[in-house]
């Protein structure tokens, strides 16, 4: 299953080279698969409520191509594993003309509230999330 995420670039996140500090690369990603977790209707807030994190453990990005002030993004985002209590997305990050900024592999976690690594109960796991692993 895979996601759209538009925004367009503000400001606050161009850097003293007039283009998206890199750093802001990471809040883009973010922002998106949260916002794939919405669409899909993955009830983050009962997640949190029942005493789970989801924790980002590394991020791989490769910067491809700058973005600038009032540039049209598009992220697109979908999850390639989905194990026990681990996870990865693939992220690309493209301007409207399909330059393509940057691509990212994110792994993530399911943590209790003490810290220890744990499954999500399977009321929280929407099917069809995560393409068969054969």
């Amino acid at each position: 299953m895979k996601h759209i995420t538009k925004l367009t670039v503000r400001p606050y996140e161009c850097d003293s080279y007039n283009h998206v500090n890199n750093a802001v690369y990471l809040n883009y990603l973010e922002h998106a698969r949260m916002d794939f977790l919405h669409a899909a209707g993955f009830d983050y807030k009962g997640i949190v409520a029942a005493g789970y994190y989801l924790y980002v453990t590394h991020v791989d990005i490769h910067y491809k191509a700058s973005a600038f002030l009032d540039d049209e993004l598009k992220i697109e985002s979908y999850p390639t594993k989905l194990k026990h209590v681990m996870g990865e997305f693939h992220q690309t990050i493209r301007k409207k003309d399909g330059t393509v900024c940057a691509e990212a592999d994110v792994s993530w976690a399911s943590v209790s509230t003490q810290g220890r690594p744990s499954k999500l109960p399977e009321q929280f796991i929407v099917p069809g999330l995560v393409p068969d692993e054969n």
